[in-house]
């Protein structure tokens, strides 16, 4: 869940690769930190907590348009 932060998850067979992900928390008070993969910290009321999970690498090339209405 929170692997993937730095180095974005790879494609194969010519797929792209996917996006990192991002771990941050936003105190009461309106600031935020950047939690990184793996960090301990202290999390008071009305604090928030947020995950964006890495998204998965592509497989296979990408197709025009015009091809992905013909496969399908």
């Amino acid at each position: 869940l929170s692997g993937h932060r730095q180095i974005p998850p790879f494609g194969l067979e010519g797929g792209q690769p996917g996006r990192i992900g991002k771990n941050w928390i936003k105190r009461q008070n309106g600031h935020s930190e950047d939690l990184g993969s793996s960090t301990q910290t202290n999390v008071h009321p009305g604090d928030v907590i947020n995950i964006r999970t890495p998204t998965g690498g592509g497989f296979g090339p990408c197709n025009e348009p015009e091809t992905i209405t013909e496969e399908v």
